[in-house]
């Protein structure tokens, strides 16, 4: 696998837990992307999870959030807005500056394009903006609500059917929609913007693109998604958009790629401290990617079980453990007394038993060079006798498990 994706939460401006998903490369993000979905979806949807993951491959780490009153985030979607939408991006920012780091890149997909050209002059970090089948205006929406607009205006609120769908929509959410201006965020940008957009889009039209690109000024780029449809609904769409994504943002990042790595010496599980994690390895039948406190390792099974033998095996490991806290403890002991300890080696191996990976018996063999007498000696591995590792087998331990 390229990376994890982590589940977190935010608050919005007013107080509402927004849900979200980070997607994390396997090693250091060559930047943190912010993503804001379309109108009326969701962080889930195809198009915003296909592109996150995509630009977790190329390295970055991207947080997708679902707005107030959708998804999984509180709230009441019939009190929220566009300015609501602008504000929970900034939100997002801040927690990507409080937890990780700001984000350099902001991508708005749809309504969400609208959002984040808006929402950008209130993110100093950020070193470009990407829109895909963004609309120039924000009230371009309200061309899904159709004839219920005046349902709307006067009753102050209806009953909307979008995307098959029903949302109440109030005489607030079109005033607000209303007092946008897309085009004059877009000309005072002052960041390098990215503009995707299908020839054929039938849900925002061409011509939109078309209007933010004159708006803004210089560096800009426009990129046609040639038959993608307004959600790039097909996976292939997804991903080239992403791939676009990935080349431009390095021309202002000055960050290279991550180098393609040997999965028998690259971290491939996420880093996790305060433990252990062992995640699987794509097209390895049965070689783990370990996170040891932040430290990567493989455990593998042997061939003859079935393994490719890209590391030892775990039973093996728990020897090693054994065998190094023994030795740590007795390095640690002999320092604090101040004996001459020398080299030091701590052998460990398997007791003959019906099944190898399951022994009752550990054998131990401690090796000192340094100048010690016959009692000092066998002071120190009575000492490594005691380390935790040993306590730990020998004492007992209980383990609760869970499927989270």
């Amino acid at each position: 696998m390229d990376g994890e994706t982590r589940k977190t939460e935010f608050q919005s401006a007013d107080g509402q837990k927004l849900a979200a998903a980070l997607e994390l490369p396997s090693g250091p993000p060559r930047a943190y992307a912010l993503f804001a979905h379309c109108f009326t979806c969701s962080k889930d949807i195809k198009a915003a999870r296909e592109i996150a993951r995509a630009l977790r491959a190329h390295g970055f780490a991207v947080l997708r959030f679902d707005f107030t009153g959708l998804g999984g985030s509180e709230g009441d979607f019939a009190n929220t807005n566009f300015s609501s939408n602008v504000d929970d991006l900034v939100k997002a920012a801040d927690f990507l500056r409080d937890e990780f780091e700001p984000p350099s890149i902001l991508i708005g997909h749809s309504l969400g394009g609208a959002a984040a050209i808006v929402a950008a002059e209130k993110i100093p970090e950020l070193k470009g903006v990407a829109v895909i089948a963004a609309p120039a205006e924000a009230d371009h929406i309200t061309m899904q609500i159709g004839d219920q607009r005046e349902e709307i205006q006067a009753k102050g609120e209806a009953t909307v059917n979008l995307a098959g769908r029903p949302f109440k929509i109030k005489s607030q959410f079109l005033d607000d929609l209303s007092n946008q201006n897309v085009l004059a965020s877009a000309a005072k940008l002052k960041k390098p913007l990215l503009i995707m957009h299908a020839p054929k889009d039938a849900t925002v039209g061409i011509d939109n693109a078309t209007q933010i690109f004159i708006a803004a000024k210089h560096p800009k780029s426009f990129v046609s998604l040639d038959t993608a449809d307004h959600l790039l609904s097909r996976t292939e769409d997804a991903r080239y958009a992403a791939d676009v994504l990935a080349a431009w943002a390095a021309r202002y990042l000055g960050a290279e790629p991550p180098a393609a790595s040997d999965p028998t010496t690259a971290n491939l599980a996420p880093i996790f401290k305060g433990g252990a994690l062992a995640k699987s390895i794509d097209d390895q039948p049965l070689a783990m990617a370990l996170s040891i406190d932040g430290y990567p390792m493989i455990i593998d099974g042997g061939k003859d079980d079935g393994g490719s033998g890209l590391g030892p095996n775990p039973t093996r490991v728990l020897e090693a453990a054994l065998a190094a806290c023994g030795a740590i403890t007795a390095r640690m002991y002999a320092r604090r007394k101040k004996w001459d300890l020398g080299e030091l080696e701590m052998r460990v191996k398997r007791g003959k038993a019906e099944d190898s990976h399951s022994p009752h018996l550990l054998e131990k063999e401690l090796t000192m060079t340094g100048d010690l007498d016959e009692a000092q000696r066998a002071r120190v591995l009575e000492i490594a006798d005691k380390c935790p590792v040993q306590r730990m087998l020998t004492e007992g331990v209980s383990v609760r498990s869970r499927v989270d």
